[in-house]
């Protein structure tokens, strides 16, 4: 089952991120599911901690990222003017070193009308769990 609104493509994620944090992070979104995404973030001079390895401040960026992108792509873009975080949590799991390329895949906990909780799971590229966070996630009504 499609969760989405409707057929986007990855370039239609990637276009919306001129002038953000986003772009400064280097977050790109690599695939779009039926019920799930992912995007990439490479741990680089803009996302470490003063010891060389991932901040994770800048996985919870990631996270909260993929969450609101993946409600905005549930509502109805003439009923909804956008979505905002409501909670975030992150647990780090493992170390990801500078010149490594996180990866994370978010897939949906509870979809409400308003309101969603996802899972956002970040792996490095030896493909260990580096960071788990759940995401909470409203719509804005127009």
């Amino acid at each position: 089952m499609n969760i989405w609104f409707d057929n986007y493509s990855i370039e239609q994620l990637n276009a919306f991120k001129d002038d953000t944090m986003v772009a400064h992070l280097d977050i790109q979104f690599t695939e779009i599911g039926s019920d799930y995404l992912k995007a990439t973030m490479p741990v680089s001079n803009k996302t470490v901690q003063p010891q060389g390895l991932l901040h994770g401040g800048a996985s919870v960026a990631l996270a909260e990222t993929m969450g609101s992108v993946g409600s905005w792509l549930i509502g109805d873009p003439q009923k909804i003017k956008g979505a905002v975080g409501v909670e975030i949590n992150a647990n780090h799991l493992n170390a990801a070193k500078k010149g490594d390329l996180i990866t994370g895949i978010l897939k949906p906990i509870k979809l409400g009308k308003t309101l969603h909780v996802w899972e956002i799971k970040m792996y490095n590229q030896e493909e260990k769990l580096c960071c788990i966070s759940r995401f909470t996630s409203m719509l804005l009504s127009k």
